[in-house]
């Protein structure tokens, strides 16, 4: 299918497709014309990326964790290494959090002065 295809059945622009592909998240092949086509299995790739990127990965890591994924969900078939990454992509996110919670606190204290 072509890339306006893809776009079309993922609702996902074909200028982030193409940003997917530079960032080794998805592959294409190339006509003779120089147009890009996916196969059939781009749909459910596209589908994961977005779901992981929705849990707050990055495209660097979701290239790692990218092919020990089955399904659209994505659902983890844990491969080697995998549950490490994503321990660590949890504790970064929870430390972000509480950063976020002492700012907010910062900034409340400010608002509650007269």
């Amino acid at each position: 299918m072509l890339i306006g295809e893809l776009s079309r059945r993922t609702g996902v622009s074909a200028r982030l497709l193409r940003y997917y592909e530079a960032q080794g998240l998805l592959e294409s092949t190339r006509d003779a014309n120089g147009y890009r086509t996916y196969d059939e299995d781009a749909v459910i790739t596209v589908r994961k990326v977005r779901a992981l990127l929705n849990a707050g990965l990055t495209t660097e890591v979701i290239r790692v964790v990218l092919p020990c994924t089955v399904g659209d969900q994505p659902e983890f078939d844990w491969c080697a290494d995998l549950r490490a990454i994503m321990d660590r992509e949890l504790a970064a996110m929870d430390e972000r959090i509480d950063g976020l919670r002492r700012s907010r606190g910062t900034l409340a204290s400010y608002l509650a002065q007269p």
